[in-house]
């Protein structure tokens, strides 16, 4: 941990002394930026003076900024999209704390795609690969059931991929389902997926803003190879008390908000549950009568100013799933995470992010059958604490540093039975780990035409005792055993991250950005499913396995026109990727103590081409995303060394998204998705033995699941406007022309031919209709 204090506090004193640290005498205007209606801050509203041509300060993720400028008598200006554009004048003598009020609606009557305060934000901002989320996107794209859903939005972007039908899980950039960086309110979200993948864990009435990171990550995140999903939690309305819900054909929700005290606290508390159990109780059959299938939800969020400050929020996630058969099997498993958070202003300039952050993942799979009944439990662990700085140094430069400790704990699986069962019992033992880092960046406005966002993150990774480390060879041969005791290190790993990236305005519509990137990362998901389950294991870096290292860099084209109406980016990257996991052919991974004797270890690459065209205004609008990408994978031990398909490898990724809005009442919305199908391996061959055939496997990856395509189709019907009662009818229409997408293709003889072989395909989804009940009042 000194070290990286040490490092940290190096980089930290070099990055001072920039040049626009040197600017003459001015003065300091801050404050925070929030709804009038709720008292929410607002990520990302632009603040500046309006004489003048700088581009002026953008709140952060707290809804503060600070502005320093020379003195003068100027209009301050405030805008965010969605919201009336403030302004005032200010008299610029002395550093000025103003804390403003923007009010939602009026000004933006259409419906907008977008979140930019900035109208030309994507054409300034020197970050590459981020997209911000509006709820407006979330709530008028169509999804499975109706459900208004975060990660089933974001695989409509180019570059995520969805990992199929019915699933959560994503892609980005060739990169693993394992190598995104679930973010709720700071917390780690380890499955974000209800019901094997058909729901996500996220209730998007409880959201407040979504960034999905692809490329270019900032300096303050880390842990992961390819992106972050940065999602915050509504703080909950400080003006008056409010209740939302909708409810749907197999799943309700409820959010209430309110003051704990008017304009200085507030709370948050959103619940969501399916109830598909209910209906099977229905069922004549009595083993059907007895089955478990629903999940819940529950998000909550209290804070408190307590003064100008200081603010403290706690807010917690808590969520199960169950699925089961009566005297049969049942499994569950669920997330419950806790972010307590210090906001602290130190001055003008200094502003402080304190948080404890608590995340835990548990799965547990039981079975009751006589003689053979068991119960498998296993669970992730983390204990984090993180401070974040951001000093505004100038208009010219904001620093952002900090640092990070976190504490995992793995238990990767107990298996207990009954003193009558044929199943030995079995314990394996946890794993510890202490992963450490400090950053540092600066987000630097050299000219009217660049800017940089730079800087570096240490990580250092410690695998602790107790219990017992094995190394092994190659071959699978235990090389040595030793037994530690508790908080000993066993294995240490210290990684820099430098990152930077790059934006040149070649005029207000046009620039072009390029970047660069490393990461790494220390926990690695084991799963020899394509689909995201709940049994997935994951594993720490040891003193077998290396943590996983990326360098991903990046340059595109950005362009607007008519009046920013219309944007436009394309962007080409590639993606080395070193310390890749996979497993052996055969290989147990479930309740093995040995598992880390079942891997094998290799590289990856990644590259491709990326093109967005968005409309953000006006009655229609929508967006229009192609991929062409490749990503491959190399180990000596598949294939014979050379390099082959990854799994998630998608060669062309097409998505089309239009929303419609018809009359005062009516939106109307439809998507479409095609893409090149996963590969797969298929049997090229097969032989008899003993009267049991078996298939002969070539080459790992080497065919194509047939393409993928599917039409969504949506509508939204508003209510009558009542002064405090609003209701609307959201349908949908999912696979709308029921196109039988391939979940598995499988292989057997021909019933009536035993010498051929029949492919048998399981498809999930036909065409599936939904309606919701949405109120508020």
């Amino acid at each position: 941990m000194h070290k990286i204090l040490f490092y940290g506090f190096l980089l930290f004193s070099c990055m001072l002394f920039v040049p626009a640290a040197f600017a003459q005498k001015n003065y300091t205007i801050s404050g925070i930026v929030k709804d009038a209606a709720t008292g929410e801050t607002l990520i990302g509203a632009t603040v500046k003076l309006q004489e003048l041509q700088q581009n002026g300060a953008v709140t952060n993720a707290y809804g503060f900024f600070s502005l320093t400028e020379p003195a003068g008598d100027f209009t301050l200006v405030i805008s965010y999209v969605g919201y009336q554009t403030v302004s005032q004048p200010i008299k610029l003598n002395k550093n000025t704390q103003v804390n403003i009020l923007l009010i939602g609606g009026s000004s933006l009557k259409e419906v907008a795609i977008t979140g930019d305060a900035r109208k030309n934000e994507n054409i300034e901002n020197p970050q590459m690969g981020v997209t911000r989320l509006d709820l407006s996107q979330i709530n008028n794209v169509p999804v499975i059931f109706g459900e208004k859903d975060v990660l089933k939005t974001i695989q409509l972007l180019p570059g995520v991929k969805s990992t199929g039908d019915g699933n959560t899980g994503f892609y980005v950039r060739g990169g693993g389902s394992d190598q995104n960086l679930i973010l709720l309110d700071e917390a780690v979200v380890y499955n974000a997926s209800h019901l094997f993948g058909f729901f996500s864990t996220f209730n998007s009435d409880a959201i407040k803003d979504v960034s999905l990171y692809k490329g270019g990550m900032p300096a303050q995140y880390g842990g992961r190879l390819s992106s972050v999903l940065d999602i915050k939690m509504l703080d909950g309305n400080d003006k008056d008390y409010t209740v939302q819900g909708g409810i749907g054909l197999i799943a309700s929700r409820i959010k209430v908000e309110g003051p704990i005290v008017k304009d200085k606290g507030s709370f948050m508390i959103s619940a969501r549950r399916t109830y598909a159990d209910l209906f099977l109780k229905l069922s004549p059959d009595s083993t059907t009568r007895g089955a478990s299938l629903y999940f819940y939800d529950l998000n909550a969020k209290v804070n408190y100013h307590l003064d100008d400050k200081n603010t403290i929020y706690l807010s917690g996630y808590f969520g199960k799933d169950v699925l089961g058969l009566k005297n049969n099997f049942e499994t569950n498993w669920g997330n419950q995470t806790a972010t307590l958070r210090l906001n602290h202003i130190f001055n003008n300039k200094l502003f402080l992010n304190t948080s404890l952050i608590y995340s835990d993942y548990n799965f547990v799979v039981q079975s009751f059958t006589v003689n053979n009944d068991f119960k498998v439990t296993s669970k992730i662990r983390d204990f984090n604490l993180k401070e974040d700085f951001q000093y505004f140094i100038t208009d010219k430069n904001t620093l952002s540093f900090g640092i990070n400790a976190t504490h995992h704990t793995i238990s990767p699986g107990d298996v207990s039975t009954s003193a009558n069962s044929a199943i030995n019992a079995k314990t394996i033992q946890s794993r510890y780990g202490f992963e450490t880092s400090a950053y540092v960046s600066d987000e630097w406005h050299v000219s009217n035409k660049l800017n940089l966002l730079y800087g570096v993150r240490l990580t250092s990774f410690s695998l602790l005792g107790p219990g017992t480390i094995t190394t092994y060879s190659p071959d699978d041969a235990i090389v040595s055993s030793t037994q530690y005791q508790s908080g000993q290190v066993v294995k240490n790993y210290l990684n820099p991250e430098p990152r930077i990236s790059a934006s040149y305005t070649i005029d207000q519509q046009n620039s072009i950005k390029a970047s660069y990137n490393r990461n790494t990362q220390n926990i690695h998901l084991l799963s020899n499913s394509t689909a995201s389950s709940p049994t997935d294991l994951y594993v720490m870096s040891s003193n077998n396995i290396k943590p996983g290292i990326s360098d991903q860099a990046s340059v595109g084209f950005f362009k607007n026109s008519k009046d920013n109406q219309y944007e436009f980016s394309t962007e080409v990257y590639y993606k080395w990727l070193r310390n890749q996991i996979d497993y052996k052919n055969g290989a147990q991974l479930i309740a093995n103590q040995d598992v880390e004797s079942q891997l094998i270890y290799g590289t990856g690459r990644a590259y491709g081409w990326e093109v967005f065209l968005k409309k953000k205004y006006g009655k229609f609008n929508g967006w229009i995303g192609y991929t062409l990408s490749k990503t491959e994978n190399r180990f000596d031990a598949v294939n014979n060394g050379n390099y082959f398909a990854a799994t998630q490898d998608r060669i062309h990724d097409v998505s089309l998204v239009g929303i419609y809005k018809l009359g005062n009442r009516w939106t109307l919305s439809g998507t479409f998705v095609y893409g090149t199908g996963n590969a797969v391996t298929y049997p090229h061959g097969k032989y008899s033995v003993g009267g049991l055939t078996t298939f002969y496997y070539p080459d790992r990856n080497a065919d194509r699941l047939p393409p993928y395509n599917r039409l969504d189709l949506g509508a939204t019907l508003e209510g009558k406007q009542h002064k405090r009662f609003h209701s609307s009818w959201t349908f949908g229409l999912y696979n709308a022309y029921n196109r039988k997408n391939p979940y598995t293709i499988t292989f057997r003889d021909n019933p009536d031919d035993p010498t051929r072989t029949q492919a048998v395909k399981t498809s999930l989804f036909g065409r599936i209709p939904s309606v919701t009940y949405n109120f508020n009042f």
